[in-house]
């Protein structure tokens, strides 16, 4: 599978990587992934961003086949490569419902990655903490302060795009301490960015009354 990848071919373009994964997928070949994840931790970084590439593009189309590399993607995180980083936490985004308690136990990697990442990085984290909060109570209890801090020290352009990541884990439970928050960030908006933030909210008075 590692003759597959884009750089293997001499191309500078994704296509390859896609075309990939969509073969790993349709032929539900855990075989083929398990190479490409071991490609992960070889010596070439250019196989090693491509790899991460396919493995989050085979998450988008089915998380549980590679929800069981969890650990693996997790120390992406910690990469001096940051193609691999931002990969990693993009990968994570796709298990993180369906593997939540492998992703929780290293927890703190994740929030490390998220306070010193690039924006993707972050943009990503912010998607793995909700779906953590998604995937169950008790996870909730951890993720929901770093996700309102979060959102009350961001940027405010940031706002609606991470408070919109944030609503999959939405409940008649946190959405106190979500819509609190938000009201106290919308003066900082612009009108567009309040519109998008005003339509949580809206959903979030429609959660806390039930």
């Amino acid at each position: 599978m590692i003759e597959r990848l884009a750089c293997k071919l001499g191309r500078n373009d994704e296509t390859p990587n896609i075309e990939l994964a969509e073969y790993l997928h349709q032929h539900n070949d855990r075989a083929g992934i398990k190479e490409i994840v071991d490609g992960l931790t070889g010596p070439d970084r250019a196989v090693a961003s491509d790899c991460i590439k396919v493995l989050y593009e085979v998450g988008e189309r089915d998380p549980e086949l590679v929800s069981g590399y969890a650990s693996e993607f997790i120390s992406c995180l910690g990469s001096k490569n940051n193609r691999l980083v931002w990969g990693g936490m993009t990968a994570l985004v796709k298990i993180a419902e369906h593997a939540p308690q492998p992703i929780f136990e290293e927890l703190p990697a994740i929030i490390s990655a998220y306070k010193s990442g690039s924006v993707i990085t972050v943009d990503n984290s912010i998607s793995v903490f909700a779906g953590l909060g998604k995937a169950g109570e008790g996870y909730m209890e951890k993720v929901l302060p770093i996700l309102v801090e979060h959102l009350q020290a961001c940027r405010p352009k940031e706002v609606p795009q991470h408070a919109e990541r944030a609503s999959v884990c939405f409940s008649s439970k946190n959405a106190p301490a979500f819509i609190e928050v938000l009201e106290r960030r919308r003066s900082h908006l612009t009108p567009s960015q309040e519109t998008r933030v005003k339509r949580l909210l809206k959903k979030l008075h429609g959660l806390q009354r039930l």
